[in-house]
This record gives C-alpha cells, structure tokens and sequence, in this order.
C-alpha cells in the first residue's frame, strides 16, 4: 500500500508583536549615527578647535569614532548575548546608547564629543551584531528571510529621521526665538536634536522591559526549538577561525568591506562638502538643508532596496547587481568636483540641484550592494559558523567605517587647505579606491558560494 508524500510545511507566520518592538529596538542605531550629520561640522567650528580656519573643520568630524568603538565591542556583545540572553544585553546597549546622546548635545569641548560618540559606538555594537541572532531566533527556515526583508526599510527610515531631525532642531534659540526662550538653548544650542532622538531610545528601552516579556532565546535553547524535537541532536560546534578564513569567506567579507568604506566615506564627505563656504569647494548649505538632503538620500535608497532589491537580483543575479551597484561609486565621487565647479560658476543653480539628483540615484545604487554581498558571505560558511562569518564581516566593516570618514574628511581639508588639484585631490583618490574596488568584486563567482554542508 503506497502512502501519500507529506505536504511542505507552510510558512511560518511571523511573531508580528516581537518582530515589531525588534525593529522598533533597531531604528536607534541609524537615528543615533546620523542624526548629528548636518551639524556637527558647524559644531566643530564654533567649539574653537580650528581656531576660526574652516579649511581645517574636517580634520575634527567625529562620525569615525563611532564606528570605531562599534567595531571593538561588536563580537563581545554577540557572544555575551549567547550566554546571557538577547533581553539584557539589548536594554544594557539602549540605556547607555540614550545617555550617550545626552552627553553629546551637552558637549561644550571637543574631548567631552569625543567621549560621547565613543561611548555610543561601545553600547549600539549590540543594536548591529545582536539584532541579526535575535531576529535569527524568532524566525525558522520557512519565514526567517520575510524577517530580514524589513531590515532594509527600517534603517533607511532611521537614517531618514536621524539627519532630519538634527538639521530641523539645530540651534532652536535661532529658529524658533519665541518658543525656545531660556539661556540653555543658547548655551547648548545643539541639544534639542539630541534630547529628541535620545528620549526614543529610552522609549525604546521602555517598550523591550515592559512589553517583551519573554526573554529571547539564546543559541543553545533555539536548537530544538527549530527543529522541533527537544531530543535532536546538537549541531556541530562552529569551525575554528582558522578554517572559516578561506577564500569564499576572504573575497565575500573583503568586498563587504570595500563597500561599507566607499559608502560611509560618501556619507561623511557630503555633509562636509554640503556645509562648507562655495569659495573653498562647498556648497554653502545651512544645517536644515543638509538634513533634509540627507533625509531624501535615506529614505530614497530605502525604498529602492525594499522594493527594488529582489526583481534585480532574480533578473540579473547577485554579482551582476553587485558589480552595477560598485561602479555607481565612480559617478558618486566623480560629481562633487563637478557640482563645486558650477556652483563657483553660477551658484546654486538648477544644474547643481541636477547633478544631486543624480548622485541621489548612483547611491541608491551602490546601497543595493549590500544585501547582494550579504548573500554572498552568508553562503561562504556552514550554517553553524554564519554567526562567526557575519560577526567578522560586522568587525571588519565597522573598522573600514571608521577609517573612511576619517580619512575622507581629512583629506577634504588637505586637499583644499594646499589647493591640491584644485582642492580635488581627495576625490580623484577616491575614484582611484573605487576602480580598485570593481578589480575586487570582479573575484566573486558569477553566482553565489555553493553552500557549505556541516
């Protein structure tokens, strides 16, 4: 007697409560990175650090140290979740995320942001390593890829309303003199922004005590529950970092790396190229402009790579969108010598809004390439060492990201402080970067890794 073949299990529906507050927890990272983006230059310039020089503003931009300290505390955050659970680890990086911000909006000398932003960077590295397990454990095969299609748009909507709430709230004494009317708002001019963008943290902090009452699993205890037998067999120990550091894994994690440095090079160098005077290659923008141009890019990208993201790569393929996405960086970098050109020409004028335009659609892009690479990576390893695998690309991105502003925004004020190329240079070295950038993602296989079996 024949049997019938049992039906695929169906999908898993999502937990939409958990996965909610989860996203929720997630916006804090973009909304605290960038929310200060249109006006710290100008806060750099009034603490007197340059001595009046605004050719020297980029020397002193802090948005690395963020990354910086993210990238020490990331893999240590990941594993301690494993062992104490995601709850805790989460509410201590929120807690501490909030009162970092605070401190910034409170800075009065250039040594008290420096410790701010570090601190922020030390406690949002559970936000970046520890947000991708939990949603890992939450999920199972059938809906785990549903889960982190939404990653995507929440960051992009952070990165939205980060930049447009620290340009719309900047300096409030100025903008809004009958409301904001005490001595504090001209004492402490830049925080309101950050009492904003803190106090939903706390909110954030609030709703995981209060309404995630169950603790999320840890590695150990969603094994079974995965598989549904609570007698399953445990699945081998993740490979040592010596194995896991293969080909696949270098060329996928170093093409992640070359794209998180081109990307936040870009970020950083816009708002700077954005703040400063026409006459020594800006564009003269005020701190509410650059942060809704910033809030435009943000949102924009994020609609194309949620909506966008997967037509491309079913039509074309993973390395095909990937290498499309990378070679936007040439145009990217190409055009601010142009935009500075015409605005010293004829101002701000319809060709340079123009050209924006443009460079708005080359970085969305180029921020498509991150999930294509994120494919990649994840396919390089065995299941049981992805944690590794994405805890290292995690550690090694946030290095690049915080060697490339610095090294971007410096080199915006070399080049125009010595009138190299015509105060060009640093975006003729970043072209340079971006060819070298397509020799490397030439070396990834025209389709994904095969995947690895444990």
């Amino acid at each position: 007697e024949s049997t019938a073949l049992l039906p695929r299990p169906g999908r898993t529906p999502l937990p939409k409560l958990q996965l909610g507050i989860i996203l929720l927890i997630q916006i804090c990272e973009p909304l605290t990175s960038q929310s200060i983006y249109p006006y710290v230059n100008q806060l750099v310039s009034e603490l007197d650090i340059t001595g009046g020089d605004e050719k020297k503003v980029g020397y002193y931009a802090c948005e690395s140290l963020f990354f910086l300290t993210e990238a020490a505390t990331v893999l240590q955050w990941s594993r301690a979740s494993d062992y104490v659970g995601r709850k805790p680890i989460l509410l201590t990086g929120l807690f501490g995320m909030a009162l970092s911000i605070f401190c910034f909006g409170l800075s009065r000398t250039f040594w008290t942001l420096v410790v701010s932003r570090c601190l922020c960077g030390l406690l949002s590295g559970n936000i970046a390593g520890v947000m991708k397990s939990v949603i890992a454990d939450m999920t199972d095969r059938t809906n785990r890829a549903q889960g982190y299609a939404f990653l995507p748009i929440v960051w992009a909507l952070g990165a939205s309303l980060g930049p447009l709430i620290g340009g719309t709230t900047a300096r409030p004494a100025d903008r809004f003199p009958k409301i904001f009317t005490a001595s504090f708002w001209k004492e402490f001019p830049y925080f309101l922004p950050c009492l904003i963008t803190g106090s939903v943290v706390l909110f954030c902090f609030l709703v995981l005590l209060i309404i995630q009452t169950n603790p999320v699993k840890t590695h150990k205890s969603s094994v079974s529950a995965e598989s549904g037998d609570e007698n399953a067999a445990p699945p081998r120990p993740p490979l040592p970092l010596h194995e896991i550091l293969v080909y696949p894994v270098i060329v996928s994690v170093s093409n992640y790396v070359m794209l998180a440095f081109l990307n936040t090079t870009y970020l950083a160098l816009f708002p700077l190229f954005a703040a400063m005077p026409i006459a020594i290659g800006g564009l003269g923008l005020s701190p509410p402009t650059i942060g809704v141009l910033i809030s435009l890019y943000g949102l924009f990208t994020g609609c194309v790579q949620f909506f966008l993201f997967a037509p491309l790569v079913h039509r074309f393929g993973e390395k095909r969108v990937f290498f499309a996405g990378m070679t936007s960086c040439l145009p990217i970098f190409g055009l601010f010598p142009i935009m500075s050109s015409i605005a010293k020409q004829s101002g701000l004028s319809t060709a340079v809004w123009a050209l924006f335009g443009c460079m708005l659609a080359c970085g969305a892009l180029m921020d498509v390439c991150f999930g294509a690479i994120f494919m990649f990576v994840t396919a390089s390893v065995p299941k049981s060492s992805r944690g590794t695998a994405n805890g290292l690309a995690q550690t090694t991105a946030s290095l690049a990201r915080a060697i490339g502003p610095a090294l971007g925004t410096s080199l915006f004020s070399f080049s125009v402080q010595y009138n190299i190329l015509g105060g060009y240079f640093v975006y003729f070295f970043f072209i340079v970067l971006s060819v070298l950038a397509l020799v490397l993602a030439a070396k990834l296989p025209e389709e994904v890794w095969e995947d690895r079996d444990d």
